[in-house]
């Protein structure tokens, strides 16, 4: 049945998108995050969707007519160079040549996301469209795991599905507490006009922080408490946020299994923990090998190709400072760096790690520059909460990543285009700069200049 809605919605699909590239775009990021492959079983799972619709994306934006006008910007440029040093680094590689260049190809991909991003989102349609992909993947797999979680009382295990890029469920964990302010953005908009989808956004919200506890995710439970204190201070309606916030402790509450409750309890003694000192293990490891290279370091997986892990293992003792505890490398298999600040200073270097940094905080900054900005101006109310809310995903990886090998993830790179369109594109459309509309007119008396301004910035 799943095989023939697939097939009978394709084509359908496709002119779709081959009349408006954006829908192909929202598309090609739905199809990342969903992963349709894993839920078809005849015909239809033959089909590599993500490939179809990305090149209908591409062959779209190569035949308009009116491209817009394209703007990388600092935060742009520092994706492309860092592509570039995973290129090097790659070439460079002494991990497993094959597993290399996989990764490598799957990275590259995923930059011509973000750069696709950057050509084809011209409006606040597009934004949103995407924004819905996003809900519609990982939103929908929350609420489907989340229900079951619920009718089996706390006993069902959230996990991805084999082969996913969010197949972890530590990583689905965090791509969960990431798609929440995407979901409160979209709830301001359209919970609005429409009481189904306030309805519908109103439980994913709420099956999402239940499905992150049902994976029991520790890094996922410290990032969704420390979203949640940041959306408070952020938020405009704190007494709706604090109540959220409150009901939905008191339904965890109930709901959390003993076991759950157990993982969380030891967060407070994490040096006497053995899983998490032997991620403080790779984590050294990691270091080790950038040290040995400082630029390049060894490429994508490194560390877990077991010869290079054997031979870092060699120096495990020459850093002392380097706090471990009475962990040291296993012998016997390698292990991810669980951290995407390690796994990028492993994979990449010291330079490498710098790059992704600058990304990360340049993202960030850039929406939290959008929001002031914005209200600056008086644009209208969408766009700060918009800013916002993109700066809360972010903030989301970086603080959920500190513990999971998730650096190259599809949606945060997408999510460093959306904040370079709002600053770029959005920005200017809706709320232009009014010295600069003052500067375009300087045989315009002073008195009258600043009125028009102010005309033009609404």
């Amino acid at each position: 049945m799943r095989d023939l809605f697939m097939l009978a919605m394709l084509p359908v699909m496709l002119y779709a998108m081959a009349k408006r590239p954006f829908i192909a775009l929202g598309m090609w990021v739905w199809t990342a995050l969903f992963f349709p492959n894993g839920w078809v079983y005849g015909a239809a799972s033959g089909i590599r969707y993500n490939l179809l619709f990305a090149g209908v994306a591409i062959i779209g934006y190569l035949i308009m007519k009116n491209k817009p006008k394209v703007h990388f910007g600092p935060l742009g440029v520092v994706v492309l160079i860092f592509f570039l040093w995973t290129t090097a680094s790659t070439i460079l590689g002494i991990g497993n040549p094959v597993v290399q260049w996989e990764i490598w190809n799957r990275f590259a991909k995923i930059v011509v996301l973000f750069v696709f991003v950057l050509l084809l989102v011209e409006k606040k349609l597009h934004v949103d469209f995407m924004l819905w992909c996003v809900v519609l993947s990982v939103g929908f797999y929350a609420n489907l795991e989340g229900l079951k979680f619920l009718a089996t009382g706390g006993g069902h295990m959230i996990a991805g599905m084999h082969g996913h890029v969010l197949g972890d469920r530590n990583e689905l964990a965090i791509a969960f507490v990431m798609t929440l302010p995407i979901c409160f953005y979209l709830l301001g908009e359209y919970g609005k006009t429409s009481r189904i989808l306030k309805a519908g956004l109103l439980g994913t919200i709420c099956l999402l922080v239940i499905s992150v506890i049902g994976t029991q995710s520790r890094g996922g439970f410290v990032a969704l408490l420390a979203l949640a204190a940041y959306l408070f201070m952020k938020s405009d309606r704190k007494f709706f946020v604090a109540t959220f916030i409150v009901v939905m402790g008191a339904v965890i509450a109930q709901l959390a299994p003993s076991e759950w409750l157990e993982r969380i309890n030891t967060i407070e003694s994490a040096s006497e923990d053995a899983s998490f000192m032997g991620r403080v293990v790779a984590w050294k490891l990691s270091f080790i090998m950038a040290v040995r290279d400082p630029l390049f370091g060894g490429g994508f997986k490194s560390l877990e190709y077991f010869p290079v892990w054997l031979d870092l293992s060699r120096d495990f003792h020459s850093y002392s400072w380097f706090y471990t505890g009475d962990a040291v490398p296993n012998t016997s298999y390698a292990r991810a760096a669980h951290s995407v600040y390690f796994q990028v200073l492993g994979d990449h270097g010291f330079v490498g790690l710098a790059l992704y940094l600058i990304m990360l905080l340049g993202a960030f900054r850039k929406a939290g520059r959008v929001a002031r900005e914005a209200r600056k101006r008086s644009a209208p109310s969408w766009l700060p909460t918009l800013a916002t809310m993109l700066q809360l995903s972010i903030f989301a990886f970086a603080l959920g990543g500190a513990a999971l090998s998730f650096a190259y993830f599809d949606l945060i790179f997408a999510l460093f285009g959306l904040t370079i369109v709002l600053e770029s594109r959005l920005l200017p459309a809706v709320a232009p700069d009014p010295k600069r509309a003052v500067a375009a007119s300087p045989g315009m008396p002073r008195t009258l200049q600043p009125e028009l301004a102010l005309r033009d910035g609404h």
